[in-house]
């Protein structure tokens, strides 16, 4: 495998593993910072002085887990998407750290695998009629067109109902997505990767890296979705600001698999592209924009 094609894929999964870990180190640790911070001067005058979390009254785990509400604004917006963009590039830096070795070795063996397997599965869906009706309702236009027009609806509907959480959840979809275009088309950039479609129905499905010469933003390269991590950004704004509404992950994490799904079907992109969409725009969402 062409050592620019290993680096590429490094660069972009490494965000997304280095940013996993530290969230799950920052949540362990949570309860001990609560528990430490009652033990005040005050309490230990007072008659019920023993705050531990094993005698006192438990801590409630929605609490624990209930997402921070992060500041964003028009005006800060800008600002907060260079922040975004300088973390996300200089995570690979952590990648000397022995605790990333391993699930980075293990998200790029998934990838690896998927990749072998795209010959197959890109064949198949280019020679399929099956999901001509599902095709038809997520085409590639109306899905795109609809990721688009998103935050700006939801905005307008939080504006008109005066709902201020509303808006600010519009805004951070808004940052996730310029956040993910902005990685997926300069990786696109640099490993021009054929489309599904772009290759005969009985032509050669294997070589397809750093061979796409067509000009245009759209023509660069298929790898990873941008649909995908579009749709994923989205869904987990949406899914971490309202998953107190337990039926709101579901509805917003499936509709981004039928999308990332309808991507294959349409022979717009390989199972690989999908699945590094997917994750990217899980790991920009929360762990760059969201800082959970």
């Amino acid at each position: 495998m062409d050592r620019l094609f290993v680096g590429c894929v490094i660069l972009v999964l490494s965000s997304s593993l280095i940013h996993a870990q530290e969230a799950a180190s920052s949540d362990v640790s949570a309860p001990a910072a609560t528990s430490e911070s009652a033990a005040s001067p005050v309490a230990d005058t007072s008659p019920v002085a023993d705050t531990s979390p094993s005698i006192a009254t438990p801590i409630s785990s929605s609490v624990l887990s209930a997402p921070p509400e992060r500041a964003v604004s028009w005006r800060k917006l800008p600002m907060n998407i260079i922040q975004d963009q300088k973390t996300i590039w200089l995570s690979p830096r952590k990648l000397t750290e022995k605790r990333y070795l391993i699930p980075t070795a293990a998200l790029l063996g998934v990838t690896a695998g998927l990749i072998a397997l795209d010959p197959k599965e890109g064949h198949y869906f280019r020679n399929s009629h099956t999901y001509d009706t599902f095709n038809n309702i997520f085409d590639g236009t109306i899905t795109g067109r609809s990721l688009a027009i998103f935050p700006f609806a939801l905005y307008g509907a939080g504006f008109i109902g005066k709902d201020t959480k509303m808006k600010s959840t519009a805004l951070l979809v808004g940052e996730s997505i310029v956040d993910s275009e902005i990685l997926t088309t300069v990786v696109k950039a640099i490993d021009r990767r054929k489309r599904p479609q772009d290759l005969k129905v009985n032509g050669d499905f294997t070589n397809t890296w750093f061979s796409n010469s067509a000009g245009g933003v759209q023509s660069t390269g298929s790898f990873p979705s941008g649909h995908t991590i579009a749709a994923f950004s989205t869904a987990t704004i949406i899914a971490r600001r309202y998953g107190n509404h337990k039926w709101v992950p579901w509805v917003a994490y499936g509709t981004a698999a039928a999308i990332g799904f309808s991507r294959m079907t349409l022979s717009s992109h390989w199972g690989s592209d999908v699945f590094v969409g997917g994750v990217l725009g899980y790991s920009i969402s929360r762990f760059a924009v969201l800082h959970q």
